[in-house]
C-alpha cells in the first residue's frame, strides 16, 4: 500500500506490517486504565525471527530519521530486552554501531552481580520500550539510567496511542508520551501514532479493515490528545 500525500510512508508501512502480524487487532479490549479500546497493540506477538527483525527494521529507521542524538541503547525489561538487542543489531547494519545494556528485575549477587547487564551505562541513553501507558517504566528506566552516571536523553516506542494518561483513577489532559517528553524531559520517538492508525484504517474504505474506522474515531475523539 502506497501512502496518500501528506501521511507518514513509514507509520503507513508499519501499522500495515502490524496489522498482518496479528500483532494490531480490532474488536473491543480493556486498557489499563479500565476503557474499552477498539483496538489493541500487542508487541508480544512480535514472536518470531522474522517479524522481531522486521520491526527492529523500523525501530532503527526511525530512530536514524528523527536525527536524536545518543551514545547507547538500553532495553527495560521484560520487552525491551530482545527489543534493544534487535535494534542494535539493526542500527549496526545500517552504519551506526551502538553499545545496548538491559536490567534484570532482581539483582544478582554472583558472579558481576548488580542488576544491568552488557555494555557500560554512560553517555547519552536512548531507552527502547513498545509502547507508554503512564509514564512508569520510564521513569524506572531514568531511575536506572541516572544511578548508573549516565543521562537518560530519549526514549523510542513502536505506537503512540495518542490518548489521556489517568492519574489516581481519573484521566489528566496529558499523555504519557507527552508527560515524558514535557514533565521529564526526554525526546521521544514513535514508529506510527493512533493519527497513522486512523489515516490507514479510512484509507480502507469499504473493506473489512475500514469498518473499524469509525470506532478507532470515536474513541480517539473522547480520550485523544495531540
Amino acid at each position: 500500500m502506497s501512502a496518500a500525500l501528506g501521511q507518514d510512508a513509514l507509520a503507513q508501512e508499519f501499522v500495515q506490517f502490524s496489522v498482518e502480524s496479528g500483532v494490531l487487532r480490532f474488536g473491543e479490549f480493556k486498557t489499563k486504565a479500565g476503557r474499552l479500546s477498539p483496538y489493541f497493540f500487542n508487541a508480544g506477538l512480535f514472536d518470531d525471527g522474522a517479524k522481531l527483525g522486521r520491526l527492529a527494521q523500523f525501530y532503527a529507521r526511525r530512530i536514524l530519521a528523527s536525527a536524536i542524538r545518543f551514545d547507547m541503547i538500553f532495553g527495560p525489561a521484560y520487552k525491551g530486552i530482545p527489543l534493544a538487542a534487535a535494534v542494535a543489531i539493526e542500527l549496526a547494519r545500517a552504519g551506526r554501531n551502538v553499545p545496548y545494556a538491559y536490567n534484570r528485575k532482581e539483582a544478582k549477587d554472583h558472579g558481576e552481580g548488580g542488576n544491568l547487564v552488557g555494555a557500560p551505562v554512560k553517555g547519552r541513553v536512548l531507552v527502547v520500550d513498545d509502547v507508554m501507558s503512564a509514564g512508569t517504566a520510564a521513569r524506572e528506566s531514568i531511575a536506572i539510567i541516572q544511578a548508573a552516571g549516565a543521562t537518560p536523553h530519549a526514549v523510542a516506542i513502536a505506537l503512540d496511542r495518542q490518548e489521556k494518561a489517568t492519574e489516581n483513577g481519573q484521566d489528566v489532559d496529558h499523555s504519557a508520551v507527552q508527560y515524558v517528553r514535557d514533565q521529564l524531559g526526554l525526546q521521544v520517538c514513535a514508529i506510527a501514532k493512533l493519527s497513522d492508525l486512523l489515516a490507514y484504517l479510512q484509507a480502507q474504505g469499504g473493506a473489512e479493515l475500514g469498518q473499524h474506522y469509525a470506532g478507532v474515531l470515536a474513541y480517539r475523539e473522547r480520550y485523544g490528545v495531540d
